[in-house]
C-alpha cells in the first residue's frame, strides 16, 4: 500500500491531486508540522530533509512534491509525455523544475516574510515579492500562448502549479487585484479546480485538522533558525 505523507500545504495537495487523478489507492498519514511531528524519528527515516510531503511505495521512498509527481505520473504512465517523446518531455521537465526551484522558493519565502518575519523586513520583503512576482508573470506570459502549460494536455506541471496559484493572493499580499494581474493563471486555476479529481483533493484535506495557532512552540518547530538569535 502507498503511504502518503502529507499536512494542508501547497506541496502535498499537488501530490492529493495526482493520487485523486490516478485514482490510486493509499494510506493517508498526517503530519502535523506545527506541532514538530516532522522531527519524529520514524518520519526522519522517510524524509530526512523533515518536509513533507513523502511518500512510501513498497520499499521505494520519495520526497519532494515535484519528485513525487514525477514518480508516479512515469509509474502509471500518465499525465507526463514518456522518454520516447523528447520534444514534450523537456518541455514538461523544464516547466516542472521551474516550479520546484523558482515558483515554490519565491513563493513561500514572500510568504514568510509578508506574514511571519519580523521587522526590519522590507529589504527581504522587497527581493522576495519581485522574485515571486517574477516568476509568477513568466507563467502568465506562457500560459497566454496556451491551454495548459504543456500546451494543449493537462499534465502534472499544472498540478504542481495549482498546488500553489490556489494561495496566490496570500502569496502576493494583493487579494482580489491578484487575478487582473494573472488572469491566465485564474483562467487554468479555475479549469483545474472544476476536476472532480481536484474538489475530492480538497475534501481529503477537510476530513483533517491541523494546528492553525502559530503560538511560541509552533514557531519553534516552524522557524527553528530563530533560536539562534535568542541566543546571539
Amino acid at each position: 500500500m502507498l503511504k502518503f505523507f502529507f499536512n494542508a500545504a501547497p506541496n502535498p495537495m499537488k501530490i492529493a491531486l495526482l493520487l485523486e487523478e490516478l485514482g490510486l489507492a493509499f494510506e493517508a498519514v498526517p503530519v502535523d508540522t506545527r506541532k514538530g511531528e516532522q522531527f519524529a524519528p520514524d518520519f526522519l527515516a522517510v524524509n530526512p530533509n523533515a518536509k513533507v510531503p513523502a511518500i512510501t511505495d513498497g520499499d521505494t521512498t520519495v520526497f519532494d512534491s515535484n519528485a513525487i509527481l514525477l514518480y508516479l505520473a512515469d509509474r502509471e504512465q500518465k499525465f507526463i509525455p514518456s522518454v520516447t517523446q523528447a520534444k514534450e518531455r523537456g518541455a514538461a521537465l523544464s516547466w516542472l523544475m521551474f516550479i520546484a526551484s523558482g515558483i515554490g522558493p519565491f513563493s513561500g519565502q514572500s510568504v514568510h516574510f509578508r506574514h511571519a518575519a519580523p521587522e526590519p523586513k522590507a529589504y527581504a520583503l522587497n527581493r522576495y515579492d519581485f522574485e515571486a512576482h517574477r516568476h509568477w508573470t513568466v507563467l502568465e506570459k506562457h500560459l497566454s500562448q496556451h491551454t495548459y502549460m504543456l500546451g494543449e494536455h493537462y499534465s502534472i506541471v499544472d498540478m504542481a502549479l495549482w498546488g500553489w496559484a490556489r494561495l496566490l493572493p496570500y502569496v502576493l499580499g494583493t487579494g482580489d487585484a491578484t487575478w487582473t494581474q494573472y488572469p491566465h493563471i485564474k483562467r487554468l486555476l479555475d479549469a483545474v479546480n472544476a476536476r472532480p479529481a481536484a474538489q475530492r483533493a480538497e475534501a481529503f484535506k477537510a476530513k483533517y485538522t491541523f494546528k492553525t495557532e502559530m503560538d511560541a512552540e509552533a514557531k519553534k518547530f516552524m522557524f527553528p533558525q530563530n533560536e539562534r538569535l535568542n541566543h546571539s
